[in-house]
């Protein structure tokens, strides 16, 4: 009877460990990954951004876009962690350290934006996926902040790391 019940959890544990391999689905681009993603993850309009920095809601506010990109101009207040490197330095106490911030934690309030949304979107989606509860994404993105305010933003034009205007990532 051992045996039996032995081979059985052998037998389920293979089972479990196949079938966790195999992806979801294939992807036939960016798009649709996007598109799942944004199923498990919910966006905030520039608006309602301007509103929590207005009223002083304590959010942590982070750019995933290149540092040249960030350099150029980024919300006040943002923390630039490129989308590469995101799951790496959210939890890595070196890095806040050398920000001068505080490491964040799983019940904290995260914005997330990049230049359109889509970066933003699957950075959102993995930050939920390591346990961050409260995780959104800037719709529309960097763009959309900067047509509607304007006036509301940082630049560190002696930090750029080249003179190309374009952006990296591919959104």
């Amino acid at each position: 009877m051992k045996k039996i019940i032995m081979k059985l959890i052998g037998m389920m544990g293979i089972l479990v460990f196949a079938y966790s391999c195999q992806q979801k689905s294939n992807y036939n681009n960016v798009d649709e990954i996007v598109a799942e993603a944004m199923e498990t993850t919910q966006g905030i309009t520039a608006e309602q951004l301007h509103t929590k920095i207005d009223n002083g809601d304590m959010i942590l506010l982070i750019d995933t876009r290149e540092p040249a990109e960030f350099n150029a101009g980024y919300i006040p207040g943002a923390v630039n962690i490129p989308r590469g490197v995101l799951e790496f330095e959210i939890n890595n106490q070196t890095f806040w350290d050398e920000a001068m911030l505080y490491m964040p934690v799983k019940e904290e309030e995260i914005i997330i934006y990049c230049k359109k949304g889509k970066r933003s979107i699957l950075a959102a989606c993995t930050l939920k996926k390591l346990g961050y509860k409260k995780v959104y994404y800037l719709s529309d993105g960097w763009k959309n902040w900067e047509m509607n305010y304007p006036l509301l933003y940082e630049k560190n034009p002696d930090q750029s790391a080249h003179t190309s205007s374009g952006e990296s990532g591919g959104c």
